[in-house]
């Protein structure tokens, strides 16, 4: 079965057909850096580092890009209320975001460009959006993009242009022609960066970077371009038209939305103040029950954060570990229909769900048989969507728990049960056993000795 993807623009799923045979483009919105990363970005961050492995395992040559956003209202307010530089801030935050990223499994994009080191290419395509008459500098220093001048405005979001128009009238800005007309280069403020361009001192407006980052790198007609649900409308709409407008040809072929994460059926957000960083999340879960949780709905569909549903990945997860448990793991198995099961859901619009349904038949295979090539066939299919990255022991050690004791305490107090039955003290060896699993560890006999893990 080939590759179906659902198209944000077209609204159904369409056979995928990349530009250059075998070569894939792909562009995702990514952080604006000034905070901790939350889980809702967490989302966006698995979900296409998913997308992107199952390209490659499909056998194609990938580009993936994803921009980040280090000049923004927010990083300069945030800068000035921690009063450090605007760089001091940003470097700090996209640190700390690969740190997230390396704890949550995601592999790092090909590419990775930064909004403040394409100015260059951000006023060119200014400048030739005003060459075209798409464009205009208004009397106080701002540029901006003429929407009516874009027939095709709103194709992606399916809005009216009536309608659009009718909102926009609410907040009148004079110095634009049209209500609707939105920012592509912001006059610079007291206290503010700024680079020069033909039209003074100022700074870009967000949807022109994303514009002039995507081009510079995949060319101005690429595959795939992704991001959270919210971005369709206005980032991705602004970003067709100016776009398209600026360079003639076609942006875009694929564009795809994953949905929110949502708290008490509110999305999830800094604005809110409704959110969880990753960080926190990862204080009381394993970077595997998270990526579980985030892909165990299809990416479109919204997930709703709560302890129930991370408990449930987390026992998911561990009984995905548990196949493995007493199996040697071999070269994976081929030729199964297990394999093309599993594909053949992956191609059905990265149905990760359906994949995991796969793999949890896969696993109560190898729990039957014990056999080695089926386990690592298990191994080979989940490392295709970023699980079972680990050693089996290590997993289950690694869990977070709220236990006081480290593995050298809980290493001797099996070393101490071992010897009470020894004994045969089963009273103090049943006492051992219930002090640990009142602290979350639970201890595994078998003929080769006791293991332990953390539930």
């Amino acid at each position: 079965m080939s590759l179906q993807i659902y198209n944000t623009e077209t609204r159904q799923k369409e056979l995928f057909t990349p530009i250059h045979e075998n070569k894939v483009g792909i562009y995702v919105c990514g952080v604006t850096v000034y905070d901790l990363c939350h889980i809702g970005h967490a989302r966006v961050m698995v979900v296409f580092d998913t997308v992107v492995r199952h390209l490659r395992a499909l056998g194609y040559d990938v580009t993936y890009v994803r921009n980040i956003t280090d000049i923004d209202d927010k990083i300069i307010k945030r800068a000035l209320e921690n009063n450090e530089s605007i760089q001091a801030l940003t470097e700090r935050m996209i640190a700390e975001m690969h740190a997230d990223e390396t704890a949550m499994n995601v592999l790092r994009p090909d590419m990775e460009p930064k909004a403040t080191e394409h100015m260059d290419e951000i006023k060119h395509m200014i400048q030739a959006l005003i060459d075209k008459g798409f464009a205009y500098p208004a009397s106080n220093g701002d540029v901006y993009f003429k929407v009516k001048a874009f027939e095709n405005y709103g194709r992606l979001s399916g809005k009216n242009l009536e309608d659009l128009e009718a909102g926009a009238r609410v907040d009148v800005n004079e110095v634009k022609q049209d209500p609707m007309d939105f920012v592509l280069w912001k006059a610079s403020k007291e206290n503010e960066p700024a680079w020069e361009s033909n039209w003074g001192g100022g700074r870009p407006g967000w949807h022109i970077e994303c514009s002039a980052m995507s081009t510079k790198c995949l060319g101005n007609h690429f595959d795939i371009h992704g991001g959270g649900m919210d971005l369709s409308f206005p980032h991705h709409e602004n970003e067709i038209a100016q776009s398209e407008c600026a360079t003639g040809e076609h942006y875009v072929n694929t564009w795809m939305h994953c949905g929110f994460v949502r708290i008490d059926d509110e999305k999830m957000s800094k604005s809110l103040n409704n959110f969880f960083t990753i960080r926190e999340v990862l204080k009381l879960y394993h970077p595997e029950v998270i990526r579980y949780f985030l892909l165990a709905s299809h990416y479109r569909s919204p997930v709703n954060y709560s302890e129930e549903n991370l408990e449930v990945a987390k026992a998911s997860v561990g009984r995905l570990y548990s196949a493995l448990q007493e199996v040697e793991i071999g070269a994976a198995a081929t030729d199964t229909h297990f394999e093309k099961d599993f594909i053949a859901v992956m191609n059905d619009d990265f149905n990760t769900p359906k994949a995991m349904a796969v793999l949890f038949e896969l696993a109560k295979e190898v729990n039957k048989t014990k056999d080695a090539a089926l386990a690592g066939l298990l191994v080979k299919l989940a490392n295709q969507i970023g699980l079972l990255e680990q050693e089996v022991d290590t997993f289950f050690k690694l869990q977070p728990s709220d236990s006081d004791l480290d593995e050298t305490q809980i290493e001797a107090l099996i070393e101490e049960r071992k010897q009470a039955r020894v004994n045969k003290d089963f009273a103090r060896s049943d006492e051992i056993r219930d002090q640990l699993k009142e602290q979350g560890i639970e201890l595994l006999d078998s003929a080769e000795g006791t293991t332990w893990r953390k539930v």
